[in-house]
Parts: structure tokens; C-alpha cells; sequence
């Protein structure tokens, strides 16, 4: 039945198209029938990718970061419809999430509870969370795992696997593969609730007390539920919908500077980047959840990247070539102009060449475009850069991350954060 749905949603788009087409040579203006279109292709994505969870839902999650990439006119029936993946999803039946907790925790299972709320908090994409209050009197989320969700998520990834090139058609521009390998990639660690549990539990001490960021700790572990100390605040997809100016800028701010500090001081990198994932507290505050997905950096992130960027925005062309060949971004056998080489990453570090900088939508599409002109000269010095393996998670971590800023648009003191966070960084200060 999953996949039925799944492959649906391609000739559904078809059939729309055909019968937008029909309306078209009966006189209704094109830009009205391409619209009418793309709502109701909007529409049935999200009703599909959320009500199957799983795999399909991750990848909506993933097309949800990178919409602010798409240009305007093709964004704007999307954005909203990605948006709701970020934080929501149809739960599942009470019946079900007391199976499971009798199965995991006991029959007895409710006694470890002072009280539990049937009706859940959040729905994702492999569990969901209940409120409830720990015997102890704490407020506690439970997040418990669907059954079934293993198999569930890796059909789901080879079945949209099999449609992305139709499914490209849905958001075009966006090169689906890479993001589909990194979520199979994913798929075993997400699935161990015990592995997310060490590392929350690893976060939660690196961070306690931290007038910064609040990273709720673990209460009780068994299989596939987690309770964790209850974490109010306001989404980021909230602020990213309705926000002020003010709560963008503090969003941005902490959002950015967590993304650097959390392997510094855990010896991890947060790898679900998606605005789901934190919400901002009343006392300003950044609050982090869900750790399933992490990148073990045990000696924080690598030192050279804030050299390179150093020796880049200092103008320093040969020696920012001879770094990137040392860390593997240019192999040896590659013949590359150190000058042209700089041009070429120029616009790209253009954030920290200012004081403060805003992460814009109309940014990023620019950025965008930039790397896949054919027709620009430069064109192909994109072609001959490598990604060394072990920078993979942190480059897709932080062009997630990019997207999320220029979906919340707020001003960021990017060189200054960068200075004080990154390890290796001591970025010159604007030329005048």
C-alpha cells in the first residue's frame, strides 16, 4: 500500500498537468492553470510523504530545508506545504503507542508515569512524542518509535529512489540523489534508540547549565522509547512562518553558533539540521531535540577549516591551494590556477567579509545558479573539486544548515561567531 501511494504521486502530477493542459486550450490563462497545478501537487505531497512517515517523510523533510534554493515563482505553492513536514506529521492510533510502551517498558507501564497524554505532542517520521509527567514529578517527553519503522523506512527510500527522476518534477532544480544516499546512509543509526540515548545523554552534560542552549537529558531508555525532560519553546518553523525581525536575528544567531560549538564542546556534530529540530525558549535560549542523527567528531571540527577560510579571505590564493590539495579538496593530479581558484570561492565566503551579514532565500538562489551555469567561465573549477569523505557529513550539516538561515532570515555576526568558534579561524577584519 506504502508504495502504491508513492508511486502515485508522479502520475497524479501527470494526470494534473493533462487535464491543466486541457483547461489551457479551453481559455483559462496558463500562469493560472500552472499555479492551480502546483497547489494540488503541493497539497497531495504533503498529505502522502507525512501520512506514510518513514523514509518518505525524511525526504520531504530534506526538500524541506533546501526550498529556499528554488526560484520564487516555483517556491511559492511549495513553501508552505514543505514547511509542515518540518514539525508535524498524522499520528498514530493510542492503541498502538500502548503496545508499545507495554512491550518496552512492562504491562506495568503506566505506574512509571504520574500521568500520560494519549493524544501526542509531535508526530515525525520514525516515532512520535507524548507529554506526560514522570513518577518523580518531572515533565517528561516520550518518544516512541512506530512499529514496523525499520522495514517501513528503507522500502520507502528504494521506492522514491526508483521515481526521483519523475519526482525531480515536483521541485525543479533540486538534484535528489545525493540527499536520498545520505538518508539511506542514515537509516541504521536513526533506527537505534539506544545509540540516540548515548548521544543526548553526551550533549545534555557538555551543555548543562548553558546560558545559551538547553538540551533536555535522559530520564529512562528502553528499546525503542526515550523519555527525556519536557523542553518548552517556539519552533523555528514557527519563527520561520510568522516571526518578527527580532526573533530571526536571535534565532539565526543561536542556530549558527550551535552548529560550530556542538562538536567543540560534545565531541559531536547535530547531523538533522532541520528546523524541526530546535525551538527557541523564553529566556532566549536555543533548544535542541532529537539526536539520532550525529557526526562523531571527537576532537571537534577539523582545524583546518577555519585555516583555509582564514588564508581565503585574506586573499592568500597559493596558499589556500595548497591547504585545500593537503586536506584532499583538489587532488594531486589536478592542474588548477591558485587565482582563478579564489574568484571562484569568493562569492561563496562573501558573509564574512561584513560585520553582519542576512542569509536571504534570493542568497542562496543566487549561489545556487552561480554553481550550475554551464555558462559561466568558471565553471567547471566546481567540476574539479573533490569532497573528501571525511568532511561528507559536515559539508551536507552545513549546507542544510545555510538553508535553514536563509528560510529564517535573520542577521547573523557570521565572521565574528566563525572567529570565536571555529577552530583555527582568525578571519581579518572588513577592508575599507
Amino acid at each position: 500500500m506504502r508504495t502504491v501511494k508513492l508511486a502515485a504521486l508522479p502520475l497524479a502530477l501527470a494526470g494534473r498537468t493533462a487535464l491543466g493542459l486541457g483547461k489551457r486550450a479551453g481559455g483559462k490563462p496558463a500562469e493560472l492553470v500552472a499555479a492551480e497545478v502546483q497547489a494540488r501537487t503541493a497539497d497531495q505531497l504533503f498529505r502522502v510523504l507525512g501520512e506514510l512517515k518513514g523514509g518518505a517523510m525524511k525526504f520531504g523533510q530534506a526538500l524541506s530545508i533546501f526550498e529556499a534554493a528554488m526560484p520564487e515563482d516555483l517556491a511559492g505553492p511549495y513553501r508552505a506545504t514543505l514547511t509542515k513536514l518540518q514539525d508535524a506529521a498524522p499520528p498514530m492510533p493510542a492503541s498502538v503507542v500502548h503496545t508499545v510502551l507495554a512491550a518496552e517498558l512492562g504491562p506495568r507501564w503506566r505506574q512509571k508515569f504520574a500521568s500520560f497524554e494519549d493524544k501526542p505532542a509531535a508526530a515525525a517520521s520514525i516515532g512520535q512524542v507524548h507529554r506526560a509527567v514522570w513518577k518523580d514529578g518531572r515533565d517528561v517527553a516520550v518518544k516512541v518509535q512506530y512499529p514496523g519503522a525499520g522495514p517501513a523506512l528503507i522500502s520507502d527510500l528504494n521506492q522514491v529512489s526508483r521515481v526521483a527522476r519523475v519526482a525531480a518534477g515536483w521541485i525543479p532544480g533540486l538534484d535528489l540523489k545525493p540527499i536520498l544516499e545520505e538518508l539511506k546512509n542514515r537509516v541504521s543509526e536513526e533506527l537505534d534508540y539506544g545509540l540516540e540515548a548515548t548521544s543526548q545523554k553526551a550533549f545534555a552534560a557538555a551543555f548543562a547549565g548553558d546560558p545559551d542552549y538547553a538540551i533536555p537529558d535522559v530520564v529512562h531508555h528502553k528499546g525503542n522509547v526515550i523519555v527525556s525532560e519536557w523542553l518548552d519553546g517556539v519552533p523555528l518553523s514557527s519563527i520561520i512562518a510568522t516571526g518578527s525581525q527580532q526573533a530571526r536575528d536571535a534565532a539565526a544567531a543561536r542556530y549558527m553558533e550551535f552548529l560550530l560549538v556542538g562538536p567543540q564542546r560534545a565531541g559531536l556534530l547535530h547531523a538533522d539540521p532541520h528546523p524541526g529540530n530546535f525551538r527557541m525558549l523564553a529566556d532566549g535560549r536555543l533548544g535542541i531535540l532529537d539526536f539520532g542523527a550525529v557526526n562523531r567528531l571527537p576532537d571537534g571540527l577539523p582545524v583546518e577549516m577555519g585555516q583555509l577560510l582564514t588564508l581565503a579571505l585574506a586573499g592568500d590564493a597559493e596558499g589556500a591551494l595548497q591547504g585545500l590539495r593537503r586536506q584532499g579538496f583538489v587532488k594531486a593530479s589536478i592542474d588548477i590556477d591558485a587565482e582563478k581558484l579564489l574568484a571562484f570561492i569568493g562569492p561563496f565566503i562573501e558573509p564574512l567579509r561584513t560585520d553582519t551579514f542576512t542569509f536571504t532565500r534570493a542568497w542562496l538562489r543566487s549561489m545556487t545558479l552561480r554553481l550550475n551555469d554551464p555558462r559561466r567561465p568558471d565553471f567547471v573549477l566546481g567540476l574539479k573539486l573533490n569532497l573528501p569523505p571525511s568532511y561528507l557529513l559536515i559539508h551536507r550539516v552545513w549546507l542544510g544548515g545555510i538553508g535553514v538561515l536563509c528560510q529564517i532570515q535573520g542577521e547573523v555576526a557570521g565572521r565574528a561567531t566563525l572567529n570565536r568558534c571555529l577552530p583555527g579561524a582568525d578571519l581579518p577584519p572588513p577592508q575599507t
